[in-house]
């Protein structure tokens, strides 16, 4: 077995190029995760849209707790998710016969179509139309990007290349928030702006993606050995990659010959990466992390911010942990002060931990034939979970009150012992022996392993 050692390679400024073109589909991510909390809390798009929800809004001894609760308003932010769901299995099929790269050019016309839809919505049903369009981008984009960027990352640079989605995803929802403070200025059109200018982002990636390789591992898989190996030559910036090679070409023969990756998923020795992939994907979304970053400007007029002063406290920290607020009036500024202080604790926690690992674990530890299959249950999962919160939220807000963020709290401690006990380490590790270094290794998953033999040959 090659060791991580031996696979030479160097950054060039080509292979950084890929990588940040590819970030940016992370970055169109999180601007929509952003952009959807400020324009909700916009009254021109609550009066054109929602006009029940602006007058709750107004009046002052209104429940705070319930004023946005409204499962349509709601449902403009969570159907991007239902769709990105659907969508992921497609992308799944797409990644593994057309390959990463046309994959993530078709995340981009979607992202595109959704902006100009979005924007030019006079109906419901237009809106929420211009949202399935950014979620099918989703679905597409978050499917092929990580898995693009650990097939292309060297070994030892992997973690780091891969967290660039997550990067990308915190810098769109940042940009998001600037966006927002200041088109909610633009009477009456400042919506409008707002999801129009997702399209801009959208533009860099169609055009960008023309000058991405396409990865080693995708053009062997399908039989085109020779521009695979002039592929990795080029991003590790060396001629010296036979052993790299080889071990690649190994894990697409025995991928090769699984004709139903999806069914082979369900066998025995598939448990542990798939268990893992969907459990972080649950639990990344129960951390709280986007119910707080798709309504931080609601839950800054609920504490009493005025519009602009939510929008630019979003900017700040994406969020806010709703504490010590009563049934009506607002929330004591001193208090504010400290929930804004442990919510940028809390953010950063996060971004420090479950927002990158949450997409860089699945997407290197399914073996190659189950990887695109693997980690479209990722990405669902994700987008499943992503949905619910989204959908939900509002209304638990309105029911649960301050105790929801102990519900998450709950979660979160659940989390800490499923990652203690059955979250294998994989740093260092090259992602195509992941299963001989790495499952056969662990004290719970070496047991769904099968020992080697005529019965482990067995391909579905």
């Amino acid at each position: 077995m090659a060791n991580a050692e031996v696979f030479k390679s160097k950054i060039t400024v080509y292979v950084v190029a890929c990588w940040i073109v590819a970030a940016f589909g992370g970055l169109l991510f999180g601007y929509d995760i952003g952009i959807s909390g400020g324009v909700t809390a916009m009254d021109d798009f609550l009066m054109k849209f929602f006009p029940k929800v602006h007058e709750r809004k107004l009046h002052a001894k209104e429940d705070n707790y319930c004023k946005y609760d409204d499962q349509l308003l709601q449902l403009f932010t969570s159907s991007l998710y239902l769709a990105a769901l659907v969508a992921s299995f497609g992308a799944s099929k797409a990644c593994r016969i057309f390959g990463r790269k046309p994959t993530i050019l078709v995340a981009s016309l979607f992202f595109i179509g959704g902006a100009g839809f979005s924007a030019l919505a006079e109906h419901k049903w237009m809106l929420i139309l211009g949202r399935i369009l950014f979620g099918i981008g989703v679905g597409f984009g978050n499917e092929a990007i990580p898995v693009f960027l650990s097939e292309t990352a060297p070994v030892q640079h992997r973690g780091a290349v891969n967290i660039l989605f997550q990067l990308f995803v915190t810098i769109g929802i940042l940009i998001a928030g600037i966006v927002n403070y200041f088109t909610s200025t633009l009477h009456p059109i400042g919506w409008r702006v707002s999801l129009a200018i997702a399209g801009i982002p959208g533009l860099v990636l169609f055009f960008g993606s023309m000058i991405l390789t396409e990865t080693p591992a995708s053009l062997i898989e399908r039989g085109k050995d020779t521009k695979g190996k002039t592929a990795l030559k080029k991003i590790r910036g060396t001629d010296n990659v036979e052993d790299e090679y080889e071990e690649v070409k190994r894990a697409c023969e025995i991928a090769k010959e699984v004709k139903q990756p999806f069914k082979k998923l369900m066998k025995r020795s598939s448990v542990p990466p798939l268990v893992i992939g969907i459990m972080l994907q649950i639990f990344q979304q129960m951390t709280g992390i986007n119910a707080i970053m798709f309504y931080a400007p609601v839950l800054f007029q609920t504490m009493g911010f005025k519009n602009d002063a939510s929008l630019l406290s979003a900017v700040s920290i994406g969020a806010i942990l709703l504490t010590h607020l009563n049934t009506t009036g607002t929330m004591d500024k001193g208090l504010a002060a400290v929930v804004v202080v442990l919510v940028c604790l809390y953010v950063m926690c996060f971004a420090w931990s479950w927002g990158p690992l949450g997409w860089l674990i699945p997407s290197e530890t399914f073996p190659l034939e189950t990887r695109t299959s693997g980690f479209a249950f990722a990405v669902s999962s994700n987008m499943l979970m992503t949905f619910l919160v989204a959908q939900a939220f509002l209304s638990m807000l309105c029911h649960m009150r301050a105790f929801i963020f102990f519900f998450f709290s709950a979660w979160i401690l659940v989390m800490g012992l499923f990652v203690v006990f059955l979250v294998p380490e994989t740093k260092g590790v090259p992602i195509d022996s992941i299963v001989e270094r790495v499952w056969k290794q662990h004290p719970v998953w070496k047991k769904f392993m099968d020992d080697d033999g005529p019965k482990n040959k067995e391909m579905v």
